[in-house]
């Protein structure tokens, strides 16, 4: 895990996987609980942060990480789910932005 400054404030590991329909984030957030948990987005800045105890020398923690977005990305329709120490963050294409199949007309 990289730490952004020294000590208390990490940047969990984030996978991101993008198909036809839009992203998926994975974030590694060991020991966090929902109410720890802070997902936000405001314009085209989606982020993560959320507060924690981890067992050891760490002590408590804050986790933060931020991406853009981007205009292809509906932020509104946005999903996040926590489970076992992973956040999955769901973040659908804009409709406009989706493939489309054009129907040619024969003459």
């Amino acid at each position: 895990m990289n730490t952004e400054d020294a000590g208390s404030t990490w940047l969990p590991p984030v996978d991101v996987l993008e198909d036809a329909t839009g992203v998926t984030l994975y974030a590694d957030l060991p020991g966090v609980t929902r109410e720890q948990l802070a997902v936000q987005v405001q314009g085209e800045q989606l982020a993560i942060e959320a507060d924690a105890v981890l067992p050891g020398p760490q002590g408590p923690v804050r986790f933060r990480r931020r991406f853009t977005l981007g205009k292809a990305l509906d932020s509104s329709a946005l999903s996040a789910e926590l489970s076992q120490g992973v956040l999955r963050v769901r973040i659908p294409r804009a409709a406009q932005a989706l493939p489309r199949r054009i129907n040619v007309s024969a003459t």
